[in-house]
C-alpha cells in the first residue's frame, strides 16, 4: 500500500529476538515477518550474542527470553536499554513468576508475556510497545511492589541499622539503583568504572542482608520517601 501524498512511507517496526531455542526463534520470526509493518532484523540464542549484535541493528523492540544458558534476559534488557534508551523490551517466558516480573520492571521492560500467548496477541504487544506504550498492567505492578515493600520492611529498625552501616559512596550507589539505573549509568553518574560499581553493589547487598538488586531498589525507594523534604541536608539534582 503506497503512502499518502505528502507523507513519507512508514518504516516497519524493527524487532530483535533473543531465545535459546532455535525453533522458538524461527516460529516467532515467521509470525512477525508475515506482518507488513514488522521486520525481524536479527536474533540471538545467548545473552552474549544479543549484547554483541542488537546495538548495531538498532531495533525498535527486543523480544527477550527471561531464562538463558549464559545469563538472563532481564540483565540483557537492562544493558541494552543503557545503550539504547529508546528501545522497548518485551520479556518472554515460560513461567508465571512474580519475582521475574518485578525484576523486569526495574530493568525497564515495557512488557512481559508468557510463551503460551496467542500469535495475534504477541503481534499486538509488539505494536503497542513500538508506539511507546506498555503492556504491563499498572494494578498488577502496584500489587507486586506493595507486596515486596511489606516483605522487605517487616523489621524497619533492622533495615535502618543496616543503612547506617553503608559508606557515603554505597548510599549514593543505592540511591541510583532506586532510580533504576544500570551499572554503566551509575558509573557515568558517579565517575566510576563498572567494575567498581559492581564491587560497591556486592558490598551494599551484603550489608543490607539482601540478595537481589530489586530488593535494594525497593529499600532505596522506601528510604527516599521517608527522608526529610526541602530544608533537610540532602542535595537536589538539577
Amino acid at each position: 500500500m503506497s503512502a499518502e501524498p505528502g507523507f513519507p512511507a512508514r518504516e516497519p517496526i524493527r524487532v530483535f529476538l533473543l531465545d535459546d531455542h532455535e525453533v522458538v526463534r524461527r516460529g516467532v520470526q515467521d509470525l512477525l515477518d508475515a506482518e507488513p509493518d514488522i521486520e525481524v532484523v536479527g536474533d540471538a540464542g545467548t545473552a552474549d550474542q544479543a549484547l554483541a549484535r542488537a546495538p548495531a541493528l538498532r531495533p525498535d523492540v527486543a523480544i527477550l527470553d527471561v531464562r538463558l544458558p549464559d545469563g538472563d534476559g532481564i540483565t540483557v534488557c537492562r544493558e541494552l536499554r543503557s545503550r539504547m534508551p529508546e528501545l522497548a523490551c518485551l520479556m518472554l517466558t515460560s513461567f508465571d513468576d512474580d519475582e521475574a516480573l518485578l525484576d523486569a520492571i526495574m530493568a525497564g521492560a515495557a512488557g512481559y508475556v508468557l510463551k503460551e500467548i496467542k500469535g495475534s496477541d504477541l503481534v499486538a504487544a509488539v505494536r503497542t510497545l513500538a508506539s511507546g506504550r506498555s503492556t504491563l498492567d499498572p494494578a498488577t505492578t502496584a500489587r507486586l511492589m506493595n507486596s515486596l515493600r511489606e516483605e522487605e520492611f517487616g523489621a524497619d529498625s533492622a533495615q535502618d541499622d543496616a543503612l547506617s552501616g553503608l559508606s557515603p559512596r554505597e548510599k549514593d550507589v543505592l540511591a541510583l539503583i532506586g532510580e533504576g539505573l544500570t551499572n554503566s549509568q551509575i558509573g557515568k553518574r558517579l565517575y566510576l568504572s563498572e567494575k567498581t560499581v559492581k564491587n560497591h553493589i556486592s558490598r551494599l547487598l551484603a550489608k543490607l542482608g539482601v540478595e537481589r538488586r530489586i530488593q535494594a531498589a525497593v529499600l532505596a525507594a522506601h528510604t527516599a520517601q521517608s527522608a526529610p523534604s526541602a530544608g533537610g541536608t540532602g542535595h537536589r539534582r538539577r
